[in-house]
């Protein structure tokens, strides 16, 4: 029985296949975004008399599931403007909206009377610069059309299509740049309809919608119980144009150079592919039946070579004092940017498929593991990317590591929330104590067991909203593979050292809670190495999320904060702000911390985290000065150096909006009692 609608008509679908590629890069895996749905006819619509009536269907889709093929394009010429790099780089350095100069499309000359006619151009510059040496040729001119320039003026020289191109394939490129109005080309390689959705139906080219009798030929296949769809999707041709019958209007006799390459649904783009369009033909099939319901065919954009390896970092080498200590090992800290955070709307100086995950995670992986480092401390890593990503890579590796994530709840589905993960060189250290720190814990013991608040009490109900900000820390003991022998000038060796990783509350507007966070993790590292012996070297990293003139940075330096700091007096200016520090003279604690890159390089460095809309100091590396001694420190790259592939982080250089902290750590021998 059909559907009907309120005046008894015959409920009406048109059906629509929605299909998405992201930027494909080398060796990250592409995985399509492919989803189908119906969408319900409305008699109101005055355009609802114009949809055929072949393409409407009396139900929603069924049950389906999808099939999947991908073919590699023939090597194109993508700008006719010689002295461009985009000629022969495939680079994401020079594929990237910064160095297209904020285009994301390609022009095409369409002038016949210009020497340039029907060439293409990666941008606008590219095509201006050339446009100063084209001349005007006449209809029976030769020579004219599809013309490399090469800057000089003259006749051009014939380079699109036969151009001999030395791809430098370590420098795979990227740019939203077809040259064609084919639907099936755009900057996301999202074919839209007439509609400009994100999803075509049968009237878009590239999507098939089937009808009563298309499908007829498909019956012979076995269901769901027994077919595979990849197997019965098309004939086993390695031509795409051989089965789909036409042609683009760009490709003409190229068509026959597109070849099949894998029938998985997660592709992972090779060397072979760089510098080549991809396209990718996706079939929705009936799980009941087996039958074909709709398919799509999507162009990608060129595909780009992983990202240059990382520049070096130099070391400055701190002065030496003292007496020479034990055991050194490498240390760093870093803000990775999780994915949740990492959007168009916060960073929209930065290509989309820059921001991607596998593009980042791979850039990530490379410069950390760059750094040699024997302990690792990173910050918002997003619990399902620590499953999948890093925790796997970092023990291939050589590491071991521990994660704690925020204690929010995840934002809508499982795993998408960010947290701490603490890492070591196996071959270096092993694990003896591990820990995790939640303030919002801390807030509820302060307020209940200290301060007495009833728990049902506004005052207790205010203090707790403004404190619980769902943050966390993690603290671990790591104790030598290979301990230190005892010496002449190392008579008492220290073989273990305290880790503490955290990233404190990001918001401005609230320094008292960052001050009430850092101050209470001292508290618990006191007490927690106190109850091991005061000689336990001590080092705590990580996201403060507090710049040097804050308390935070104060109380962390100094032991102690100034009563007249203005964090902690924000209630004096605003009545509505509960009070949740005590008295300034009580914020307070006993070690005595330096901080690596003051005590190397002399200061802090001028910038860890650079946006658009901030650029300061936020991270940093504390130990302490009694038992543990800074052997060097990697300053951070000038400002030039961080932007010369994007207006600011992240980048395609730089795959997170912080800055990782390099340094080389000494253990120094402890004291013996007085016998």
């Amino acid at each position: 029985m059909n559907n009907m609608n309120m005046n008894g008509k015959d409920l009406l679908y048109t059906w629509h296949l929605s299909l998405r590629v992201d930027r494909l890069i080398e060796g990250c895996s592409a995985q399509p975004h492919a989803y189908m749905y119906g969408k319900k006819i409305d008699d109101r619509d005055p355009n609802s008399s114009s949809i055929q009536k072949s393409l409407t269907k009396e139900a929603p889709p069924p049950p389906h599931e999808f099939s999947y093929r991908w073919f590699r394009g023939p090597e194109e010429q993508f700008c006719a403007y010689q002295q461009c790099p985009r000629r022969t780089s495939f680079s994401p350095h020079d594929w990237s909206r910064h160095a297209l100069g904020g285009s994301g499309c390609s022009l095409q000359c369409v002038s016949a009377q210009s020497s340039l006619y029907k060439s293409t151009f990666c941008n606008s510059n590219c095509f201006v610069k050339a446009w100063k040496t084209q001349y005007t040729v006449t209809p029976n001119s030769s020579g004219s059309g599809s013309g490399g320039v090469d800057g000089a003026k003259g006749a051009p020289q014939s380079t699109i299509g036969n151009h001999n191109r030395n791809r430098n394939k370590s420098q795979n490129g990227n740019g939203n740049l077809d040259s064609n109005n084919d639907s099936e080309n755009n900057s996301s390689a999202t074919p839209t309809d007439e509609d400009g959705d994100d999803d075509v139906d049968g009237r878009s080219t590239g999507t098939t919608a089937s009808n009563g009798n298309s499908n007829n030929n498909n019956n012979n296949h076995q269901n769901s119980h027994g077919y595979t769809p990849s197997q019965k999707f098309v004939p086993r041709s390695s031509s795409y144009s051989s089965y789909y019958g036409y042609m683009d209007s760009n490709s003409n006799h190229q068509d026959s150079e597109w070849n099949e390459i894998s029938r998985d649904q997660v592709y992972l783009p090779t060397n072979d592919d760089v510098g080549r369009k991809l396209k990718l033909e996706v079939g929705a099939y009936s799980i009941e039946t087996g039958e074909l319901l709709m398919h799509r065919v999507i162009k990608t954009d060129l595909v780009l070579t992983r990202a240059p390896d990382p520049a070096k970092r130099n070391f400055v080498t701190a002065k030496r004092s003292g007496p020479r200590g034990g055991e050194r090992f490498r240390i760093v800290t870093y803000n990775i940017l999780a994915e949740i955070y990492a959007t168009q709307q916060q960073y929209p100086y930065c290509d989309l498929w820059a921001l991607s995950w596998e593009f980042r995670f791979q850039n990530l992986l490379r410069e950390i593991l760059d750094a040699s480092p024997d302990v690792i401390c990173l910050q918002e890593v997003q619990a399902d990317h620590y499953e999948t990503h890093v925790y796997n890579a970092l023990s291939e590796a050589g590491f071991e590591g521990v994660y704690k994530q925020k204690t929010r709840a995840s934002m809508g589905l499982a795993g998408k929330v960010d947290g701490c993960a603490l890492f070591w060189r196996r071959a270096k250290f092993h694990l003896v104590e591990s820990y995790s720190i939640e303030f919002n814990e801390l807030a509820q013991r302060q307020a209940t067991q200290v301060l007495g608040m009833n728990p049902r009490s506004d005052e207790c109900i205010a203090y707790l909203n403004r404190l619980s900000k769902d943050n966390v820390a993690q603290l671990v003991v790591l104790e030598l593979v290979q301990p230190s022998i005892s010496t002449r000038s190392n008579r008492d060796p220290i073989n273990q050292v305290c880790i503490a990783n955290t990233h404190l509350y990001s918001n401005k507007d609230f320094p008292d809670v960052k001050l009430w966070q850092s101050w209470q993790l001292l508290q618990e590292l006191e007490t927690f190495v106190v109850s091991r012996g005061t000689n336990l070297p001590l080092m705590i990293c990580g996201d403060f999320n507090s710049t040097p003139d804050t308390a935070v940075y104060d109380l962390l330096s100094r032991q102690a904060v100034h009563p007249g700091h203005p964090d902690v007096n924000m209630n004096n200016n605003d009545d509505s702000t509960h009070n949740i520090l005590p008295d300034a003279m009580s914020i307070n604690h006993s070690f005595q911390l330096g901080s690596v890159y003051n005590t190397v390089i002399g200061e802090e460095p001028q910038v860890t985290n650079y946006t658009a809309t901030f650029k300061g100091v936020l991270d940093y590396i504390w130990y302490s000065a009694q038992n543990l001694r800074p052997l060097s420190a990697a300053p951070i790259p000038d400002i030039a150096t961080l932007t010369k592939h994007g207006e600011a982080l992240p980048s395609t250089q730089y795959s997170s909006d912080h800055i990782m902290l390099i340094s080389d750590m000494q253990i120094m021998g402890g004291s013996r009692p007085p016998s």
